[in-house]
């Protein structure tokens, strides 16, 4: 049995000291996620946009482990000024970051603008992670084995950038904006490797997707022929959330992942089974598109990253 089919949740090394960021740490991947990094010792963050929801899961995961090092605050990655909240009140509290897990999104919902006027899937699921990435880049910088784990999804392969209609004014698919996004994950997580490797940093941008995995996201947002699909027609087929988790645990904490690796399911077609190294499609990891859309990313953001000057 090699490496990586004997990982678990129950695998994880210890924890202790260690700060995570979890986004949409209430439910699904990112409940989880924040379960299994909890009982492992770590100091999770629970960042999600319903803080009496985020409040429920901490006491959810206290319960069942006591002691357990849980932090509630309130993150609406559709809005780039709740972004800009959060990570004010992140740096107050905290002075270092070890893993930053881009773990929440939104699933074709009906057409949708942002705050800031962006198509809300590519708002949330891009953008508000594209920020919230750079304005905590120098609070992981000084963190341990500091990581940003960015999670996408097989469906980044159906996705491109179509700039010239960004909030779906002209045509708006849910399921084609919706792949559009978890593109830009694609995309973004392997540009910042590029990026974090020539400036010599020392955080490491992992990319992981979950295969196919039954949570909220399939129920939630989506309408129509797409809820009825995923949400209850293929429903059965999905393996757990815990299941589903277990690639962006492995991104987030096993020793001999490196950056600008993707880790997926390894069973036929990458819907479920443990966590390995996977590839992306080509598209994504062109640096051509990397830069394009690092440029619009921070047109629209008006996010700069710092990075580290090279002696």
């Amino acid at each position: 049995m090699t490496e990586h089919q004997r990982f678990s949740a129950d695998r994880i090394a210890d924890q202790t000291g260690r700060v995570f960021v979890v986004t949409g740490a209430n439910s699904g991947l990112g409940l989880a996620t924040t379960r299994a990094l909890a009982r492992r010792g770590a100091h999770v963050i629970l960042a999600v946009r319903d803080e009496a929801k985020g409040h429920r899961a901490a006491e959810e995961i206290a319960a069942a482990q006591p002691g357990a090092a849980l932090e509630v605050r309130r993150l609406d990655l559709a809005d780039l000024d709740s972004v800009r909240a959060f990570t004010d009140g992140l740096r107050t509290a905290h002075a270092r970051l070890d893993v930053l897990v881009n773990n929440a999104g939104v699933m074709a919902p009906p057409r949708t603008l942002s705050a800031q006027g962006h198509e809300l899937q590519f708002a949330c699921n891009h953008l508000g992670h594209f920020a919230l990435t750079g304005l905590l880049l120098d609070l992981l910088a000084a963190g341990r084995d500091p990581r940003v784990v960015t999670v996408t999804s097989l469906r980044h392969r159906k996705g491109r950038l179509h700039e010239d209609d960004l909030t779906g004014e002209r045509r708006y698919s849910p399921m084609g904006f919706y792949d559009r996004s978890k593109f830009a994950n694609a995309v973004f997580g392997t540009e910042l490797h590029r990026r974090l490797a020539r400036a010599g940093s020392p955080v490491r941008s992992v990319l992981a997707h979950p295969g196919y995995s039954a949570t909220h996201l399939q129920t939630g947002a989506p309408v129509g022929r797409v809820k009825l699909v995923f949400g209850r027609l293929l429903l059965p087929l999905a393996q757990s959330a815990e299941q589903g988790a277990l690639p962006q645990l492995y991104a987030a904490t096993e020793p001999g992942v490196t950056g600008g690796q993707c880790i997926g399911p390894d069973g036929p077609g990458q819907l479920r089974g443990a966590p390995r190294p996977v590839r992306l499609s080509a598209a994504a990891g062109d640096p051509a598109t990397g830069r394009r859309l690092w440029e619009l990313s921070e047109r629209l953001t008006g996010v700069r990253f710092a990075w580290p000057a090279v002696a």
